[in-house]
This record gives structure tokens, sequence and C-alpha cells, in this order.
């Protein structure tokens, strides 16, 4: 189902350098040594999911439709669908650094972000530190980093004592309370469902635990960089975990640089509830 309508499949590619290996199979496969990222595209806009579910699962209406008129690269980060590496690294920044080599590998020099929540950050990090490769980026429900103050706020709203209690929930009940707290009324689904979801969730937790630790850093830490790429914010309007003032905030912060709309009767996951409206938000944006 993933496959459908995307002119290619899925790929994966080693991004340190090394020769390739090239081996012929249903899709064509490509390792360029380690770390691996798994990636799903059709042929510059780059999707970069967020947290929970893997890049197709994220991105799956948006790489369908949008594949029709833009070259779609959809990623997995490190340790989310079948990416993975045996270096100890664990921070946003060793995240944004597989994803720009992936893309130098695949021969892009300019590309588009559009990262969602987590993979918002790992956007963020890489428009800072690899301004030639980000020519502009589209963040959704989403900061710059997750910073302690902003980690314990949005924690404490949420009813959670950490963020692998409400990310990585170890049951098909823990997957429906995480489903209906990013959305804001998606119907209640089938057990099968939030079961598949469990499985991918489950793959390589303890590696995502040590994703979670590393992700939040002191208020100290943190410094509002300078972009110079354009940064569209785009954000559900009755998103419980960042809500509309952290879209406003966002704003703020980047300055003359950003735009940000917000999209009604939609969640965090305002992707997935309400895809037609998000893809034609995403369609005015792209061109320009």
């Amino acid at each position: 189902m993933a496959q459908k309508g995307l002119s290619r499949g899925k790929d994966s590619y080693w991004v340190e350098d090394a020769p390739a290996l090239v081996e012929e199979a249903a899709a064509e496969y490509c390792r360029l040594h380690e770390p691996l990222l798994n990636c799903w595209f059709s042929l510059k806009g780059f999707f970069l999911h967020g947290f929970a579910f893997d890049g197709i699962l994220t991105w799956q209406f948006q790489a369908l439709a949008l594949a029709k008129h833009y070259s779609v690269y959809v990623p997995d980060f490190v340790f989310f669908g079948d990416s993975i590496t045996d270096k100890s690294e664990r921070s946003v920044e060793f995240q944004a650094e597989c994803i720009a080599k992936g893309l130098k590998k695949l021969g892009v020099q300019k590309c588009t972000l559009v990262g969602f929540s987590y993979g918002g950050m790992v956007g963020f990090k890489m428009a800072e530190i690899y301004p030639e490769l980000v020519h502009s980026m589209v963040a959704t429900c989403s900061t710059m980093a997750l910073t302690e103050s902003i980690s314990k706020a949005r924690l404490h709203r949420l009813g959670f004592n950490s963020w692998p209690d409400f990310l990585l929930p170890d049951s098909v009940q823990g997957v429906e309370t995480l489903v209906q707290l990013a959305s804001h009324s998606f119907p209640k689904f089938p057990n099968f469902i939030y079961k598949e979801i469990l499985e991918g969730i489950c793959k390589y937790r303890r590696e995502k635990v040590e994703l979670l630790k590393a992700l939040v850093i002191s208020d100290e830490e943190f410094t509002v960089p300078s972009y110079h790429q354009r940064i569209h914010v785009l954000w559900g309007k009755n998103d419980k975990i960042f809500e509309v003032e952290n879209g406003q905030y966002l704003q703020q912060q980047i300055g003359e640089k950003a735009s940000v709309e917000y999209i009604e009767n939609s969640g965090h996951i305002v992707q997935l509830e309400r895809p037609f409206k998000y893809n034609s938000c995403l369609n005015k944006i792209l061109p320009s």
C-alpha cells in the first residue's frame, strides 16, 4: 500500500563514505555504508517524521498526493522503520547529520524540509548547520528545541511523567491514548490498527528511549539561531501537545522570515487529520 502512486519503491542507503553495493531485488536496494537510512521516495521536498510513527505512516497522504508534482523524499530517522546504526550518538544533531549525508548521496544540492514535531526539531538543526542545503522549511507543530522548561510544561499538561511514558506506550490502550491526545477528533480505530502501530513503536525501544533522553536540553544550552531561510509554520488549531501559543511564539522567535497558518479542527497530527487542507497549504508554500 505504501508504494502505490510512487514511481520507485523502498530504497535504503548507507550514508557514510564507502563504495556502493547494489543488489537487484523487487526494489533497488543500495547500501552505501553505515548508519542505514531507510527512505521512501518517488523519483525536492524532504518530509521529516515525528517520534511515534515512521516516515511513510506520518506522511502517507502527502507522499501520494504531492509526488505527482514534486520530488518527494520520506526518510526514516535512525531507529525508525529500518534505519539503524551501531554508533552511540542519539542527539538531534546526529539525526540531522545522517539526513544531510543521505541527501548528498542522492545528489540533492538544495531542498525544502517539511518537518513534523520531532522532525521539525531535526529540520531546524539542519537549517542551522547546513544552510547551503536547506532552501526553506515548513515546520508543523514543532519547536526549535525541546528545552527543559518546554518539556516540563508539556508533560504536566498531558499528565505524563516522561516522554517515553507518552510516546513509547507498551500496550494497545497506551497507543489509543497517544492517538487520542495527538488528534482533535479521530474516531476510535479497531484494535488491530493500534497493535500494528505498537509493533513499530516497540522496535528499537531502548534506543528510542535514549533518543528522547538526548532530545531534552537545558534552557541555558539553547540560543535562538539566525536562519537565512524562509520558514513557514503550519499548526493544528486544536493541538493538545503544542498549543497554538507555541506556534505564535515560534513565529516570534524566527522573526520576519516566518509565516504562520493555523488549520481548524485538527490536533497535533494535523497532516493525518486534515490531509486535504494540509496538502493545499503545502501546494501554496512549496512553489514559493
